[in-house]
């Protein structure tokens, strides 16, 4: 198994998030708030934590007012990439793949939340499985009968050799986080413009390149405003409770 320092990550967070409104009406999806703080902040604080120092973010809905915020943050280089018009998750990130260092990376959605299980942080776990000879993508998958607060779905399951699969009818045993670590090279060839990154996932699952690990923590799929009221209140009352 072949390790490699993964250093940088990149946050998708240019879409408008028109499930969550009218939360979303004014303010950009990531910048939302759980516990008094905004969920991108989540991220990037474990990212830093687990070594990253160089974030890569996309910003198209509400662009100036994400910008403004992370343009606060000085405790990691963050490179802000502003798109016209929406690329999509795969065509977003191959806009600005320049600004990875051609090494694997971290690839986050600007609203994943999780919560590390109590043993184990998530991103340095994620990374301690990553092996650059057999791997052009591993992903973290949550079981989908462990989705306390949040609805779930099986678009993954494994084959006998422990191997990812997508399910396409969403009965499978776990659920894509959208937390995942790429290697640069995936996206050779790709298409131009606008597309999903799901076509890239594909790609790397039929040429054998894919994998993924089972996270252990919580992690909430927030979707609606209902599953945020949820997650709200269950972080407010712990942090009560503690």
């Amino acid at each position: 198994m072949t390790h490699e320092i993964i250093d940088h990550a990149f946050i998708l967070a240019a879409g408008e998030g028109r499930r969550l409104r009218p939360y979303t009406d004014h303010c950009p999806k990531p910048m939302v708030k759980l516990g008094g703080k905004p969920i991108i902040d989540y991220t990037i604080d474990k990212l830093i934590a687990a070594g990253v120092t160089t974030i890569t973010v996309n910003l198209h809905y509400m662009a100036d007012t994400l910008a403004a915020h992370l343009q606060k943050r000085t405790d990691v280089h963050i490179n802000l990439s502003f798109e016209d018009k929406l690329l999509d998750t795969g065509g977003g990130l191959a806009n600005a793949l320049d600004t990875m260092n051609g090494r694997p990376f971290y690839i986050i959605s600007g609203d994943a939340f999780w919560v590390d299980h109590p043993h184990e942080d998530t991103l340095p776990a994620l990374a301690a499985q990553w092996d650059t000879e057999t791997t052009d993508l591993l992903l973290l998958l949550q079981p989908a009968d462990n989705m306390k607060l949040t609805h779930g779905v099986g678009d993954y399951a494994f084959d006998d050799n422990g191997i990812p699969v997508r399910i396409l009818d969403k009965t499978g045993t776990h659920m894509f986080t959208s937390i995942r670590i790429a290697h640069p090279r995936l996206f050779d060839g790709c298409p131009e413009g606008a597309f999903s990154f799901l076509q890239l996932m594909d790609k790397v699952e039929a040429e054998g390149r894919l994998r993924a690990v089972i996270h252990k923590g919580d992690w909430h799929h927030i979707s609606t405003p209902e599953e945020l009221e949820r997650v709200d209140k269950a972080l407010t009352e712990s942090r009560n409770v503690a």
